[in-house]
C-alpha cells in the first residue's frame, strides 16, 4: 500500500517533531520532511512533490496563508492543511480562500489531526470541531438576532429609521405627529425586544445589522 507522502512546516521546531512523530506511528503516512522556514518548505515542495503539507500559519516572513498560494503555484497536486493555535474561524476561511483544504489548531486531538489528512488526502475539506462549534453558536446567535428583529412593528421599525438619523425623541414626535410620551413607549419597547440597554447600544446595533 503506497502510503501518503506528508510535508511539515513549523517555526516552533518541538511542535513539529511531536507531529513527525504522531505520523509516523501511522502506517498510512510518510513523512518526507520538516521545515521550520518558508523557504525551506517551498524547496522541499518543489523536489518532493508532497501529497499534503501540513502547515503552521503564525510564521514569518511569510505567514502560512501567503506559503500556501506559494506552495500551490509549485505543486498544484499538494493539498494543504493550516494548523494554528488560534481558533479563529476568519482564519479557517481564510486558509479556504488561499486554496488550503483543511484547517485544524494546536488543540486538536491527534485522531483528529489523521482524520484531518484523510479526509483531505481523500478530496474532501476539513475544519476542526473546535472551530465548528464557534461557528455553529455564531450562527445561532445570528438566528436569535434575526427573530429579535422580526418581532419589530412596523411603527417600531419607522423610529429606528429615525434614530438613526440621530433624531431625538421630540424631533421624531413631531415629525410623526404622535405624543413624546408614544415615541417613548416605543424606543422603550425597541430596547426590550433587541435586549440592548439604551440608545447609544440601539444606534451602534442598527449600524451593525444594518437596520
Amino acid at each position: 500500500m503506497n502510503k501518503i507522502t506528508v510535508l511539515l512546516v513549523d517555526d516552533h521546531r518541538m511542535m513539529m517533531e511531536a507531529w513527525a512523530i504522531v505520523l509516523g506511528q501511522h502506517k498510512q503516512f510518510k513523512v518526507i520532511g520538516q521545515a521550520t522556514v518558508p523557504d525551506e518548505a517551498l524547496k522541499m515542495v518543489e523536489s518532493e512533490r508532497p501529497e499534503i503539507v501540513l502547515t503552521d500559519i503564525n510564521m514569518s516572513p511569510i505567514d502560512g496563508f501567503t506559503l500556501t498560494e506559494k506552495i500551490l503555484e509549485l505543486s498544484p497536486e499538494s493539498k494543504v492543511i493550516g494548523v494554528s493555535m488560534h481558533n479563529i474561524p476568519l482564519y479557517a476561511k481564510k486558509m479556504l480562500r488561499m486554496g488550503g483544504r483543511g484547517y485544524v489548531t494546536k488543540n486538536s486531538s491527534k485522531d483528529e489531526l489523521i482524520s484531518a489528512i484523510l479526509e483531505v488526502h481523500a478530496g474532501n475539506i476539513f475544519i476542526c470541531k473546535e472551530i465548528k462549534d464557534i461557528l455553529a453558536n455564531e450562527q445561532l446567535d445570528e438566528n436569535h438576532d434575526m427573530m429579535r428583529i422580526y418581532s419589530l412593528t412596523e411603527k417600531e421599525l419607522e423610529i429606528i429609521a429615525c434614530v438613526k438619523k440621530g433624531l431625538s425623541s421630540r424631533e421624531i414626535a413631531e415629525l410623526k405627529e404622535v405624543t413624546l410620551k408614544t415615541v417613548e413607549v416605543h424606543r422603550y419597547n425597541i430596547l426590550k425586544k433587541l435586549g440592548l440597554p439604551n440608545t447609544a447600544a440601539l444606534v451602534s446595533y442598527i449600524q451593525s445589522k444594518g437596520l
